[in-house]
């Protein structure tokens, strides 16, 4: 059986196999190692009372007397001085009584066969029906010496007390085996019904609620399921997005190109045409290319589970340098810049955070319109680093500012300022951030400009 319910079925009977003969097992040493000895002078001393009234009444009809005393509950075996051997009561299921202990009774000894049976973890003693399992006393009868040996008869000892409690048992071990099957049948329902709901999201069939309101570990799992299936849904939806918008970005420079291209083949057209169509052709590939980089660099942060490099550098200097490069865009557009940056060291992986210095600083200068002003400040703690970027450009709408570091969001105003942007830095950013165990923050207002800050611990 493969199932969960039938394993369980097979382990409930070893189980309950198992139990009853390690309970055997444990009854038959006690009996063995306590009880054996007293039972041994108990039988020894009814076979002696036995054997006393023998002698002293000396009954008429010896075979009678002894027939009614088996009656009663016993097993005898009655030896003469000849070795002649006669049982009354139930026949014993093994006749294995030495003949050297038969004429050791004889001869005026007691027998203690119950006391001086073998000690044995799996020799049953109390039940084990054999001549060597009695005990026996001599007498004299008329003359003649004889050999008694007595075990009680076990069948006969059964009385329907012992019937009810042994019908007790088994009807409470019927009970039992039954409610455990009841009862397994209800834990694991909700578990195939977990089963099913597994494969429907294999399927990536993400809706339905598992109907599981249990408030113990499969409860638990069932909840825990629950959001990652809700999880699961909105990554697929936005892996959805994430194609549609990938998939729009790489059409429209696409269709761009194709469109010049095809204009540029008109061998009538003026140089000045010629030369523009050239130009907007080397924007939109200029524009694929970088979105071809970032999304490279997003698939390398997405898979990778430790992307980092980490050393110990000069984080300062890395900043005044990217500042550097950018130093032609402020003067082409005459923006103020102002820099207040604090010698400072830390561990992190130098080219992935150069690429938030690269995408912040060039956010701001994209943004910010001709003759405005960019500020740029590094404060270092004895346990992080603060960075802050703020420009005086168009600024974001606050309904905007929760889904700016989603991947390919532009606000609708901004497309027409920076149209050969692809939506992607900023997610960028705030991943590698993270990566460095960063925050990043930011604060905005419409038409007044947008400071990011962006704070890294130092270990």
């Amino acid at each position: 059986m493969k199932s969960l319910y039938g394993k369980f079925l097979i382990y409930t009977a070893g189980i309950m196999v198992f139990s009853g003969l390690t309970a055997f097992l444990a009854v038959n040493t006690y009996y063995h190692q306590n009880l054996k000895e007293s039972n041994d002078e108990k039988n020894m001393n009814i076979v002696r009372q036995l054997a006393n009234y023998i002698e002293e009444a000396r009954p008429e009809e010896l075979d009678l007397y002894l027939k009614t005393q088996a009656s009663a509950g016993y097993k005898l075996l009655l030896v003469s001085e000849e070795l002649e051997g006669k049982r009354y009561g139930q026949s014993f299921r093994l006749d294995n009584l030495k003949e050297e202990d038969v004429k050791s009774v004889l001869n005026g000894e007691d027998y203690h066969g119950m006391k001086n049976f073998p000690t044995e973890t799996f020799v049953t003693g109390f039940f084990s029906d054999e001549t060597t399992n009695t005990v026996g006393v001599p007498f004299t009868y008329r003359g003649k010496e004889y050999a008694l040996f007595l075990r009680p008869d076990i069948k006969l000892l059964f009385t329907e007390v012992h019937y009810l409690l042994g019908g007790m048992v088994i009807v409470m071990a019927i009970a039992s085996l039954l409610a455990m099957l009841i009862v397994a049948k209800r834990l694991i329902h909700p578990i195939t019904q977990l089963t099913l709901a597994t494969k429907k999201v294999g399927k990536e069939e993400f809706s339905g609620i598992l109907p599981i309101h249990q408030q113990d570990e499969i409860g638990q799992l069932a909840e825990s399921f629950q959001k990652m299936t809700k999880r699961l849904q909105e990554n697929d939806l936005i892996r959805k997005k994430f194609i549609s918008d990938v998939s729009h970005d790489f059409q429209s420079p696409l269709l761009n190109i194709k469109g010049y291209a095809g204009l540029l083949m008109d061998e009538t057209l003026p140089y000045e045409e010629h030369a523009g169509y050239a130009r907007v052709i080397q924007a939109e590939t200029d524009r694929l290319s970088s979105l071809t980089k970032q999304l490279l660099l997003l698939t390398s942060l997405d898979q990778m589970m430790s992307p980092l490099k980490p050393i110990t550098y000069d984080v300062s200097e890395q900043l005044r340098e990217t500042v550097r490069k950018y130093r032609w865009l402020l003067e082409d557009k005459q923006i103020s810049l102002s820099m207040e940056i604090e010698d400072s060291e830390l561990i992190g992986d130098p080219a992935f955070l150069e690429k938030v210095w690269e995408n912040l600083l060039s956010n701001a200068l994209k943004y910010t319109p001709d003759y405005g002003t960019i500020e740029v400040s590094l404060v270092s703690t004895e346990n992080s680093v603060t960075v802050q970027i703020g420009d005086s450009g168009i600024g974001i709408a606050e309904e905007n500012l929760a889904h700016i570091f989603n991947r390919f969001y532009r606000e609708d105003d901004s497309r027409t300022i920076a149209a050969e942007g692809t939506g992607l830095g900023l997610s960028i950013v705030q991943q590698v951030t993270e990566l460095h165990n960063g925050t990043i923050t930011v604060t905005s207002e419409k038409g007044k400009g947008t400071v990011f800050t962006v704070t890294l611990p130092k270990l």
